[in-house]
């Protein structure tokens, strides 16, 4: 974060995001915020509250990848869940603590990915001694081998010492020119039981959300199960690798560490906040107001209790958002208002916007498509001209019927690619130049009727 101002932060969103500079701005000064109360005295940290962001605009506008995108940036666990799926609390459903639970085990995967990663080279080298000790003793086993009938509680001769030393660098030298990865080898392996297929009681104080996991942590502790493989040399060398791995990386401080991530870095999504609104007009919704008042306290601040432990919610970043179609931001509960301080207004897409999306991104929609087909050996081509015309088809789409933003973009390419993509395994190496005659061809028809674009687009 030393490194990643604010502008920096705006200059790597504009890589994935088009427009929305007010939001990615939002966000950005946000993120450099968190960095500036650590930098506090203890006394005065405490007090600096998190700069939540409430987002406003349609939907496939970018409000979501902005969230997403920057918490890879800052490493960050992010989690992304819609306020529509909670339940006030008295009913059945998932309840508002839940995302805090789904965003500790989150930054648990992230940090435990990460460590793994960090010992992956010390445990393949691990890995392939225990690979040798395993080839070495089968081959010793093996009939008509001079060591078969050796006992092992007797000591080896020289000669029969010498020459498994010989086998064995043999071993590693074809080891390491991977030239016996075909070759198989009987190895012993963890075995993951089903918690469904297995009797169990019923337990007390655990979320339902959360038994599954629970059931699993249960069952590890009565004791790994394993079983006895025949496998090839790579699939023998990759287990092993991931076994040791996970015997170097100290999981209890991956759990510590991981918890402080949450606290301290933590962002959660908050889609369609507008939803929770009532109109008042009918009877209770058991996801409207009520879930709001559930979600107070959360973004207030309060403690979570997770199966790690406990979690403060103070500095978690909470980023809102909602179309806000039918209602207002003002007819959030007051209480709730007060919370997300920074409100920004996303623009609808436009077709130069769409244009650009198509084109501009590290991910864009044409980069993936074409990509994508290349690994059945199509090169497709895509005139400038035909993806102007894609993004003016999307954009009179999204002006006739429901606006979806870009995602309109996604549902026209596929359409123009479908018979390239159905035939491409049976075609071979070919060649595809996708002109504006052609998406007329595919698409035109489809987008000038309103009754099948409302169907198909």
């Amino acid at each position: 974060m030393t490194e990643l101002t604010p502008k920096a932060i705006v200059a790597e969103l504009d890589r994935y995001v088009i427009g929305q500079t007010a939001a990615k701005r939002a966000v950005a000064v946000a993120l450099r915020t968190r960095w500036r109360r650590r930098q506090l005295d203890d006394d005065l940290r405490d007090e600096v509250q998190p700069r939540n962001i409430l987002m406003v605009g349609p939907t496939g506008v970018g409000k979501t990848e902005i969230a997403r995108r920057v918490s890879r940036i800052v490493h960050a666990p992010f989690v992304k869940v819609e306020a529509t799926k909670f339940t006030e609390t008295g009913y059945v459903g998932r309840d508002v603590e839940s995302m805090i639970r789904d965003l500790v085990e989150t930054s648990i995967a992230m940090l435990h990915k990460e460590r793994m990663e960090a010992v992956s080279a010390e445990a393949a080298k691990v890995a392939v001694q225990r690979l040798v000790d395993l080839l070495v003793e089968q081959l010793d086993a093996a009939p008509g081998t001079d060591d078969a009938s050796a006992d092992e509680s007797e000591s080896l001769t020289p000669a029969a010492k010498r020459r498994r030393t010989r086998r064995r660098n043999k071993l590693i030298e074809q080891l390491g020119k991977n030239a016996i990865e075909d070759e198989t080898v009987v190895i012993d392996v963890a075995q993951d039981e089903d918690p469904f297929m297995m009797p169990f009681e019923i337990i007390t104080g655990v979320a339902p959300d959360e038994l599954p996991d629970t059931l699993r942590e249960i069952m590890r502790a009565s004791g790994p199960q394993r079983m006895r493989r025949t496998v090839s040399v790579a699939e023998a060398r990759r287990i092993l690798a991931h076994e040791e791995a996970e015997r170097l990386v100290d999981i209890d401080t991956v759990i510590d560490e991981a918890l402080k991530r949450v606290e301290e870095s933590g962002v959660v999504f908050i889609d369609e906040i507008d939803k929770t609104i009532n109109d008042g007009d009918y009877g209770p919704d058991v996801s409207g107001e009520g879930v709001q008042r559930d979600l107070l306290p959360i973004i207030e601040g309060s403690v979570v209790a997770t199966r790690y432990g406990p979690v403060r919610t103070d500095h978690i970043l909470f980023v809102a958002a909602g179309s806000f179609s039918s209602h207002r931001p003002s007819d959030l509960i007051p209480e709730l208002q007060g919370r997300f301080p920074i409100r920004v207004e996303l623009d609808s897409l436009e077709e130069d916007d769409l244009y650009e999306i198509l084109t501009a991104p590290d991910n864009a929609l044409a980069r993936q498509a074409t990509a994508l087909l290349a690994t059945e050996g199509i090169q497709v081509e895509f005139q400038d001209e035909a993806l102007r015309e894609i993004a003016r088809l999307a954009a009179d789409v999204n002006a006739r019927t429901e606006d979806i933003g870009a995602r309109r973009l996604q549902t026209i390419v596929e359409r123009v690619l479908e018979d390239i993509s159905f035939d491409a395994p049976e075609q071979g190496t070919s060649s595809v130049v996708i002109d504006v005659a052609y998406v007329t061809e595919h698409v035109g028809d489809i987008a000038t009727d309103d009754d099948l674009s409302n169907a198909i687009l």
